[in-house]
């Protein structure tokens, strides 16, 4: 016999209680219950593991392996795209191409996340992955001196792609995960640091060997491919949608009126101004500064195998520090770091430079979802905060990398774009500070 429902409302947690060190505790989640239900049912609702919770966590590390992994590689392209095959080109122009990709990445949240809280889960993650696919395999296609070819496959075909699939590959790490959802967080953002790892080497490999850059962005694609289709196989919804979807323009209007949302997304926003400046240069700046070639390939090799291990650590840092604290802290590190890069001369700075922005960078990426799942004011909204979020904050990875181009010049003047970028991301940092004070005296006042 079917039980009767009745719009009852369960609180795991409160929510204003879930927060005393800046992020660390975890989400308080409202499920609608039956009358029969009783508390062991209900702290089921999270199965904290199993076969299907780890293949999707499996299935979303991969999606961001080949999606922000691919993304973060573009430092590769920059290099080759400015001394071999858009030589006609400005620094502005290509790394618009980057920049293109980031933004569209990044804001395409705003319309994944809606239409992941409708229940187009497997829309999304399938269409994003064909997309992503058919975009690398039409960019070997490409000729040199052709950039409209590449700015529409590359800038706008696998943006669009990525931003089809980051909100959904994070977000429904929620579907499985209470307890452990910001450690299995920082486990799926992983993909991209070790994306970022892989596609490096094998890009410089084959675009700078003997298959050129017609067969090496082909058999790029091709891993891509498959891997993505290993991930559209292991991914699985657990959750209905909710019944009311969720109303972004009361969520924007809630998400601006809430005053420590509002300096993050500005935090943001400035930091990523910045942000991007090592990953798209640091390879380029090394080989212009007369560093060993060969080593100068590996540069972003170092750079992303550091974030990795900020990927890892940041989910046990942040069991001590908080989420808000981490990432006021990774954030002031960043543009500490990206300002050291002006005194960029020797091997040694590059491998030392390298690696410490690359942790950092790792630690502050890791810890983006799960700050805007701590400062969701309600968890059922959470796909429309992300979206918002990152749909804000991926204007500022739109404008950094060409302003920085632009101050480079034809020259190569480097302490320009450091010093900008610098700048921009210790400004962006100062509103996360401001963000974990205004957060800390509210929850005081709402305890």
């Amino acid at each position: 016999m079917a039980v009767e429902t009745k719009p009852q409302i369960f609180v795991a947690e409160p929510w204003a209680a879930q927060e005393h060190k800046g992020g660390s505790e975890e989400l308080g989640v409202e499920y609608p219950v039956s009358k029969d239900s009783d508390l062991s049912s209900l702290l089921q609702e999270f199965p904290e593991g199993g076969l299907a919770a780890w293949s999707t966590a499996f299935g979303a590390f991969l999606i961001m392996f080949c999606t922000w992994g691919y993304t973060a590689s573009f430092g590769v392209y920059e290099d080759f795209y400015t001394r071999h095959y858009l030589t006609n080109e400005t620094s502005f122009a290509i790394s618009s191409i980057g920049s293109l990709t980031g933004f569209l990445g990044s804001a395409g949240g705003i319309i994944s996340g809606s239409l992941y809280d409708r229940g187009y889960f497997y829309h999304l993650v399938i269409t994003g992955s064909l997309l992503q696919s058919f975009s690398l395999f039409m960019l070997s296609l490409a000729k040199p001196h052709q950039y409209y070819q590449i700015i529409l496959t590359q800038g706008l075909g696998s943006g669009i792609a990525v931003g089809l699939l980051y909100v959904p590959g994070m977000a429904i790490i929620s579907h499985y995960f209470r307890q452990k959802r910001t450690l299995v967080m920082s486990f799926v953002s992983l993909g991209a640091s070790s994306g970022s790892l892989v596609h490096p080497i094998m890009l410089n490999n084959l675009l700078n060997g003997h298959l050129g850059f017609a067969n090496g962005v082909r058999a790029s694609a091709g891993l891509t491919s498959m891997l993505l289709l290993i991930a559209c196989l292991c991914v699985r919804t657990r959750l209905d949608p909710p019944t009311t979807p969720v109303n972004y323009i009361a969520t924007a209007r809630k998400c601006l009126r809430y005053v420590p949302f509002l300096f993050a997304i500005s935090g943001a926003f400035i930091f990523k101004t910045g942000f991007y400046y090592p990953t798209y240069f640091l390879q380029l700046d090394s080989i212009k500064h007369g560093i060993n070639t060969s080593f100068s390939f590996y540069t972003l090799v170092i750079l992303n195998a550091s974030s990795c291990a900020g990927r890892i650590t940041s989910g046990y840092i942040a069991a001590f520090t908080g989420v808000l604290n981490l990432t006021m802290i990774a954030a002031i590190s960043c543009g500490s770091v990206i300002l050291a890069m002006m005194g960029l001369r020797t091997l040694a700075s590059v491998a030392i430079l390298g690696a410490l922005y690359g942790y950092f960078s790792g630690v502050y990426t890791a810890m983006e979802g799960p700050l805007v799942a701590t400062l969701a004011r309600n968890p059922s909204e959470l796909g429309g905060w992300m979206g918002i979020y990152f749909f804000l904050d991926a204007f500022g990875s739109l404008l950094g990398p060409p302003i920085c181009g632009v101050l480079l010049t034809s020259h190569f003047i480097w302490w320009k774009p450091a010093l900008f970028a610098g700048i921009a991301s210790l400004t962006g940092a100062a509103m996360y500070a401001f963000m974990r004070l205004v957060y800390t005296r509210l929850q005081k006042n709402e305890s």
